[in-house]
């Protein structure tokens, strides 16, 4: 029955936030897995028998697709359903089939089968993965029906590699295996699955034999069975505790043992967690060590607060998972704790002598039996002559002199006002300001000073307003009742403002400890460089214990370093400053053992204790970026299980976030390192091509000159020869000029001669220069009046305008027009080139401009492709600017400019 209790009615958030998950899935379809420890164990067979049911109840069943593996009772079960074709897909000349998701979207059954899970599509499928096939048939709300085996879950691809040495490339996250609705495991002894093997029941009997002596050896299916079994137990075990928590279920359910040990400040704790590992061994079960500080136990001194700390500890060593947690009653918390883990066994301690307190209103293991319901207590007895009784309360005033001082004034005050009611109004109303008196005391002042005003309140009152007036003694005992009610008044006041403050101190520690996370995460996600992420994990370390940390690097070998970063009580200092961290001795070594091992070492663990600092090794998913050195001013600030959960908490964030920088700086470089390659190949291919071809003409005008006859050639031809050898030298000395060129401008290293120059001169200059090249294509001239001078390097600005149009010839047919013209456009200068060729090809306008594209069409002049490149990089360096787009009516349009007045940062004219 659902527990009406209502400290355990459901959180509004939490029911809220199901209610809308719920309404989100209420229009998908619903997934059943058949899940296996791996091929063979009959997932396929037990999915179409249960396929086979739901059609006999009238449900529309269709076969998306499964893989027989040529097993013929497999095949069986296939007659009288629905199966949809496979689609076909063409990739490498090679005829694929593949699940139609089309086709199924189309048909849209109630229930569709489709195998393999963890399937990795063929190229030209929508999806590349089989499971996000399944997702959309979900979403389209068709109920699925899948198998998986469990070595396809990403989070144990890991442990099955190490187990089999096979590594699994094919991988289902695991949110698709916890989020479906039913997973039912089909589960088969390894000897029979062997057997089965043998039979040719799994695979053909070349890949069978294979497979017996690889992956289907006894020892791995039997760790493989285990992995799904575990598996399928944990997802059982999250969908129990969800039904509790969704029905509002306090009493814990015993189906899977769970052991909770009270740890207190008496020596017998050590015991207990001894026995309680015992008995999660015998039971196999999971075991958790709680301590609950009380405001009583929180007034104990240093001395006895430090074995409870050692006891966790030994706890954690053990095994066990350890909360501190903080409540006003042991057993209340404890039991809170206890059926929202679902425990169904408490261990505590027997005391061997019991206080007066005990007496009165019972001891811890009275009230836990009494309120534990259907959880059982196991008591352990202290052995004979052990001494169980808590270490005595160190004397604690919570508040200062000065607020008992405060706390008179008010009651005197009180006094004081009420002497001038005195007559006016009855003595209930006198009353009421003295409690009046007492809440403002307790609210402000705390415990100690409401207490104080409190008798004062009740003796002022007695002595100055009752019967016999300036006496103690009470002439009417109802006033006997009065005085009684305000002193329990006063004290449950007081009481609960206590209890206010200590609550509210501990939401402070939560809170500051959430936002510690909170902080680092957000500067993690804007911070970009390793040392940028060491300085704030080093920060916020500091910040949560008060001490020194450092960040630790490994070099390329993998040894650590000296520091990244260090801080020191927020103050961070620089790498110069870092000499006095790590401390003296070996303590590189302890953090190179950290690093070596992924453990934490040093202070408060259990490798080399005896250090003055801890490390803790910065683990990621998949590599240790480093470790974090800290030494905490107090070492016991470590020894409490939240504040080293905290520190871990941040190191594991900080690590992640490294990674994340590292795999970016190596995704970075691998990049320039792809792209280098790709110019430096496509440099070779250029420079075997294109000096070919004025190679082989040099070489043949050449060998001519020299093997003919004399007189065999008269003038006219070898004037010819000489002036093709002539023309392709000046090709290949152009070509390298522009290789040349392009190298030193790309590096700076070319500066230019600034100076004032007329652009159309330039203009002038560049076509008599190319009136060859230029014979077969009419050039057409539109320059402004009285153009401005421009200030630059005019040789450069020459090569700008003899680069354009050399492309310009080598990309358009004979007698195809040319356009320039010159103008004045704002405060520059534009130059528009225009052709009447073919133009650009779609989506090359924007890449004319780099190194090596060429986007010329069949049979033009070979080339670098570097003209362009040259062109933009010399415009570049002017502080101008050139584009490239296809012109209205046909052919290609350069246009660049020039700024009319000189660079602020460029060199001086001279």
């Amino acid at each position: 029955m659902p527990s009406t209790d209502p400290e355990r009615r459901p959180d509004p958030d939490a029911l809220l936030a199901r209610v809308q998950h719920e309404e989100s899935r209420a229009h998908q379809g619903r997934l059943k897995i058949f899940f296996g420890a791996t091929a063979g164990v009959g997932k396929s067979y037990a999915m179409l028998e249960a396929a086979r049911r739901q059609r006999a109840d009238g449900v529309d069943v269709v076969v998306g697709y499964v893989e027989l593996h040529g097993r013929p009772e497999t095949e069986a079960l296939l007659e009288g359903l629905e199966v949809l074709p496979p689609m076909r897909l063409e990739h490498r000349g090679l005829v694929l089939t593949e699940f139609d998701l089309d086709a199924a979207l189309a048909r849209h059954p109630q229930l569709l089968l489709v195998d393999e899970l963890a399937h990795s599509n063929h190229p030209g499928a929508r999806h590349p993965k089989r499971w996000m096939d399944i997702k959309e048939l979900l979403d389209a709300g068709i109920d699925v029906y899948t198998t998986v085996n469990v070595q396809h879950l990403e989070s144990l691809k890991d442990i099955v590699a190490q187990i089999t040495g096979v590594d699994v490339r094919e991988t289902v996250p695991d949110r698709v295996f916890t989020e479906a609705d039913e997973v039912e495991l089909v589960d088969l002894p390894p000897d029979e699955l062997l057997e089965r093997l043998a039979e040719g029941k799994v695979y053909v009997p070349d890949k069978a034999r294979q497979a017996a002596q690889a992956f289907f050896r006894k020892g791995n299916l039997i760790a493989l069975r285990q992995l799904a079994l575990r598996s399928t137990a944990e997802r059982v075990d999250a969908a129990m505790r969800e039904y509790r928590d969704r029905h509002a279920i306090t009493q814990p359910w015993a189906a899977g043992e769970r052991l909770l040990v009270c740890v207190g400040p008496d020596p017998l704790s050590a015991r207990l967690v001894r026995s309680a590992r015992r008995m999660a061994t015998a039971l196999n079960a999971q075991w958790l060590a709680v301590y609950v500080e009380t405001p009583a136990l929180a007034r104990l001194p240093q001395a006895a607060r430090d074995p409870i700390l050692q006891t966790l500890k030994l706890a954690e060593q053990l095994g066990a998972e350890t909360a501190n947690l903080s409540g006003e009653s042991v057993a209340a918390t404890v039991l809170d704790f206890a059926r929202r883990r679902n425990v169904s066994k408490i261990v505590v301690g027997k005391p061997v002598r019991s206080g007066w307190r005990d007496r009165l209103k019972g001891s811890l293991v009275d009230e836990l039996i009494r309120r534990s319901g259907a959880i059982d207590v196991y008591v352990i007895t202290a052995e004979p002559g052990t001494d169980t009784r808590t270490p005595a309360r160190a004397f604690h005033r919570s508040s200062r002199w000065p607020a008992y001082l405060k706390s008179i004034a008010v009651v005197a005050l009180a006094t004081l006002i009420c002497t001038q009611m005195s007559g006016l109004f009855e003595r209930t109303n006198i009353v009421m300001v003295y409690l009046l008196g007492t809440v403002l005391v307790a609210a402000r002042f705390g415990r100690g000073p409401s207490v104080l005003a409190a008798v004062l309140s009740v003796g002022l009152f007695d002595f100055l307003f009752v019967p016999p007036i300036y006496s103690f003694a009470v002439s009417d005992t109802q006033y006997v009742i009065t005085f009684g009610v305000m002193l329990t008044t006063a004290l449950l006041i007081s009481h609960l403002a206590a209890l206010g403050k200590r609550q509210a101190s501990v939401a402070r520690q939560r809170e500051r400890r959430s936002a510690e996370l909170y902080a680092l995460s957000r500067e993690l996600a804007r911070r970009r460089t390793l040392e940028e992420l060491a300085k704030f994990l080093c920060r916020h370390v500091v910040a949560s214990v008060d001490g020194e940390a450092a960040v630790l690097l490994p070099d390329a070998d993998g040894k650590i370093q000296d520091p990244t970063h260090f801080c020191d009580r927020g103050v961070e200092r620089a790498e110069s400053n870092l000499a006095r961290y790590p401390v003296p001795g070996n303590d590189l070594g302890i953090a190179q053992w950290a690093y070596d091992h992924r453990q934490k070492a040093g202070l408060a663990t259990d490798t080399l204790a005896s250090a003055g600092a801890i490390y803790l090794p910065l683990n990621a998913l998949k590599r240790c970026i480093g470790v974090l050195g800290l030494r905490p001013r107090d070492a016991r600030q470590l020894q409490t299980p939240e504040q080293m959960h905290l520190v871990e908490a941040l190191v594991n964030q900080a690590a992640v976030a490294m990674e994340r920088v590292q795999l970016a700086e190596a995704a970075r470089e691998a990049g320039v390192q792809v792209e280098s390659e790709r110019l430096r190949n496509v440099l070779l291919s250029a420079i075997s091509h294109d000096f070919r071809t004025p190679l082989a003409t040099i070489i043949g005008s050449a060998s001519t000159l020299r093997d003919s006859a004399p007189g065999r050639l008269d003038e006219a031809q070898r004037a010819t020869l000489l002036d093709t050898l002539l023309h392709e030298a000046g090709r290949m000395n152009r070509l390298i000029g522009n290789l040349l060129d392009l190298t030193r401008l790309s590096e700076g290293r070319i500066e230019l001669r600034r100076d004032w120059f007329a652009i159309d001169e330039v203009i002038g200059a560049v076509l008599a220069r190319l009136r060859d090249l230029l014979a077969h294509h009419p050039v057409t001239l539109h320059l402004a009046d009285d153009l401005p001078l421009v200030q630059g390097d005019e040789v450069m600005i020459e090569q700008v305008l003899s680069n354009l149009l050399e492309n310009v010839a080598r990309h358009t047919p004979d007698g195809a027009a040319v356009e320039l013209s010159a103008g004045v456009v704002g405060d520059a200068i534009e130059v528009t080139l225009r052709d009447h060729g073919p133009g650009f090809s779609a989506g090359d306008e924007a890449r004319v401009f780099e190194k090596f594209h060429q986007a010329r069409p069949e049979g033009a002049q070979s080339g670098f492709g570097l003209g362009l490149a040259i062109c933009k990089a010399i415009v570049e360096a002017h502080g101008g600017t050139i584009s490239a787009i296809n012109a209205r009516g046909g052919g290609a349009e350069f246009r660049f400019t020039l700024p009319l007045h000189p660079d602020s940062t460029g060199p001086d004219p001279t």
